[in-house]
């Protein structure tokens, strides 16, 4: 592998030779394609689910309803089923995904099986996950242009106490350490498999307070599965201030030790968390001031990985529609083509189609997030994406607009 500086040449010069402004190649207004994989009851469902999301009392109200319904066990979860989980989940099993996985790959984009069931913390929940995760490579392995990438959570398969125990660089116990000993284990087995079928493994980022741990299996795991090209990918939240700088790092130490670095890129999912914890122990918040700054620090991560593109896979993980354009515009400064195999858009199932359907009806690399797991376990995935459209400005109210502006093309069209 080149020297960093002939690295770091090389992308001065593509950005000189390649300076004049690219006009985006792709639109992501054409609804006939963003929902041509959805009938008219399921659009008409997208319509009632993100109508209720636009409304925060009226969504506040409805996850109140639902978690005091399933703390009682009331029989609600066939509605939860036909509703939001249908729309945002693949179904309730590797195996139930099948019609999922297959309509997707119709209109050229994969499926990233997530296995999304959260906080069952116990060494045989840790096993049970791993192989649940394992056998998402295989299945990956067996539908090989329908499943481009396996991903999991560390916090999955360990105990965030003991990250966070681990981070502090507090004393552990004897069996403290045989217990992260296992943590890694578990990554290793994961990561393995994944090399030995050449799927492509994603480690989700999560919290500031236990990611240093996860961070340094990540790298671990490159160094040694990485050589020939980017299979274990870190996760990088770039509404962290110290994020870009981190991918930056982390590049030149995969370059000095002569593997391949895998970045996923996204924006972040624990913002107010991160926030409200800062200010509760007095530390200075790890969350970028605002918006415009995360938005900043997400498009020079784009910009940096196009440029040294010859050492890095990576995947543009966002809802965004301007840093979406902005990629294909990089690719095209660079002269790459729209179907670079180190090059991935992904979007979460049951949102952004616009952004997934019309990227890959122009050929490039798009994968959607598919979660899965049975109802009761997924619901805190469920809440939490609720939340999140409800929080994050003009994003349900963007979802909304387009879906009308469908069910009013094919009404039209009757």
């Amino acid at each position: 592998m080149p020297e960093l500086g002939l690295t770091i040449v090389s992308s001065i010069f593509a950005r000189i030779f390649f300076s004049m402004e690219a006009e985006p190649r792709i639109s992501f207004e054409d609804t006939s394609v963003a929902f041509s994989y959805k009938s008219d009851a399921a659009l008409r469902k997208a319509n009632f689910i993100f109508s209720m999301v636009n409304h925060p009392w009226l969504s506040a109200a409805a996850i109140g309803s639902v978690k005091l319904a399933l703390k009682l066990h009331l029989p609600v979860e066939g509605l939860i089923r036909k509703t939001a989980f249908d729309h945002f989940c693949g179904g309730i099993s590797i195996d139930n995904c099948d019609d999922e996985i297959a309509q997707l790959q119709k209109y050229n984009v994969g499926t990233i099986l997530d296995y999304s069931v959260e906080g069952e913390e116990s060494e045989k929940s840790f096993d049970l996950v791993t192989e649940e995760i394992l056998r998402t490579i295989e299945k990956a392995k067996s539908n090989r242009g329908a499943i481009p990438f396996s991903v999991f959570k560390v916090t999955g398969i360990g105990s965030s106490g003991l990250l966070e125990k681990v981070q502090a660089d507090k004393v552990l116990t004897i069996e403290e350490q045989r217990a992260f000993e296992r943590i890694r284990e578990r990554v290793d087995k994961i990561c393995s498999l994944a090399h030995r079928h050449g799927i492509p493994v994603l480690i989700d980022a999560e919290e500031t307070w236990i990611q240093e741990p996860i961070d340094a299996l990540a790298y671990e795991m490159m160094a040694k599965y990485n050589h020939e090209k980017a299979i274990v990918f870190n996760t990088y939240q770039l509404y962290r201030t110290a994020t870009l700088q981190n991918l930056k790092s982390s590049f030149e130490e995969a370059v000095r030790k002569n593997y391949h670095l895998g970045a996923k890129l996204v924006r972040g999912a624990y913002m107010e968390k991160e926030r409200a914890r800062a200010e509760a122990m007095g530390y200075d918040s790890p969350i970028q001031p605002d918006k415009e700054a995360s938005d900043k620090a997400f498009n020079e991560a784009l910009e940096f990985c196009v440029a040294n593109i010859a050492h890095i896979g990576f995947m543009c993980g966002s809802h965004n529609e301007y840093s979406n354009l902005y990629l294909t515009t990089l690719m095209q400064q660079y002269g790459l083509r729209n179907n670079d195999e180190r090059i991935w858009f992904a979007q979460l199932y049951g949102m952004s189609d616009n952004i997934s359907f019309n990227l890959a009806k122009a050929g490039y690399k798009v994968a959607k997030y598919v979660p899965y797991g049975p109802v009761r376990s997924v619901m805190p995935y469920l809440f939490r994406r609720a939340q999140e459209n409800t929080s994050v400005a003009g994003q349900s109210s963007r979802e909304l607009i387009l879906i009308r502006k469908e069910l009013t093309r094919r009404k039209q069209q009757k």
